[in-house]
């Protein structure tokens, strides 16, 4: 096994490479999409949140664990469930009889990666707890400040289709995911390859960056280049989800810097300096669609329908050539 990078400069090794072992090291894990584990990276490259949404078994927690060991980054999973607090998440100050004073104990969300799985079966309370760590790298525990490790990012998982004992995640909280994603089945190979490995030790991830080098490549991928086109046609289509009348709740300006940072970071990975505007239309649905809200008059479904709103006004959009 190859020793992680903390120093990418100093390798003498560009992104390219790097993504490429990233990617080959994930997907030894994950049998699934090579696009989700591509679309992950992305928003690892923008510093961003994830919302992983799909039925249970498909691999959410796998991918999660795979993408954070291959990062080299620390990582905690935090089970979500009725009765978890916020301090739960948090941390706590004890009473310390010794010194005379209070310690603190920081929570499970002290790490590089966190995986809250099952998010929405915890309270509006507990997952409101998330807001400011997501949106500002810190929490305000007791009236104190706390800066959290960087590079920091939430990778959530719900089901969709089993709402039994479920807090639905309220328009603020999914406007702080960058990209929402479904897994899916793996193809008929992938599924053969998986029950041939039934009953193998787990293979794990191989290290390939550390949190260091991580926030070097981010730094990297948010330094590309963005024309004055391409920005354009970004604005339009935020503009044109909030004036079209199969939408009640349109793209949100947070929505619109989600979209260039993670338009940047897809350019980065295909070895451009440049944003161009097949970016923009690639990332538009896993970026905006579960930020909008379908019209009443829309057939019901979320962000599926969502979806399909945002579909037809990329196609009636001029994307510049």
């Amino acid at each position: 096994m190859s020793a992680p990078l903390s120093s990418i400069s100093s390798a003498g090794l560009d992104g390219a490479v790097l993504l490429d072992r990233l990617r080959a090291s994930v997907r030894a894990v994950f049998r699934g999409r090579t696009e989700l584990v591509d679309r992950l990276l992305i928003a690892a490259l923008a510093g961003g949140h994830v919302l992983i949404e799909d039925v249970p078994g498909v691999g959410k927690s796998t991918l999660a664990q795979a993408l954070a060991r291959a990062l080299g980054c620390s990582f905690t999973r935090l089970q979500f469930t009725s009765d978890l607090l916020p301090a739960d998440v948090l941390g706590v100050n004890v009473y310390d009889a010794e010194q005379g004073g209070f310690r603190f104990h920081p929570g499970p969300i002290f790490c590089n990666v966190l995986l809250a799985d099952e998010i929405n079966r915890s309270t509006p309370k507990t997952q409101s707890s998330l807001l400011e760590a997501m949106n500002e790298g810190q929490v305000t525990i007791d009236g104190e400040l706390r800066e959290l490790p960087q590079p920091f990012l939430v990778l959530a998982t719900q089901n969709p289709f089993e709402f039994h004992g479920t807090f639905p995640l309220p328009e603020s909280q999914l406007d702080r995911f960058l990209m929402r994603l479904e897994v899916g089945y793996p193809d008929p190979e992938q599924e053969r390859l998986l029950l041939q490995q039934a009953g193998d030790a787990q293979p794990q991830a191989e290290q390939i960056l550390d949190a260091a080098a991580l926030r070097e490549l981010q730094q990297q991928a948010m330094a590309v280049s963005l024309h004055h086109e391409v920005e354009s046609l970004v604005v339009e289509l935020l503009g044109a989800t909030r004036a079209t009348p199969g939408l009640a709740l349109g793209a949100s300006p947070r929505a619109g810097r989600g979209l260039v940072a993670a338009a940047r970071a897809r350019a980065f990975m295909a070895g451009r300096d440049f944003v161009v505007p097949d970016d923009i239309v690639e990332l538009a649905e896993p970026v905006l669609a579960h930020r909008m809200i379908a019209a009443p008059s829309a057939e019901p479904g979320g962000a599926r329908d969502a979806a399909a709103v945002l579909t037809g006004i990329l196609g009636r959009l001029e994307v510049p050539r």
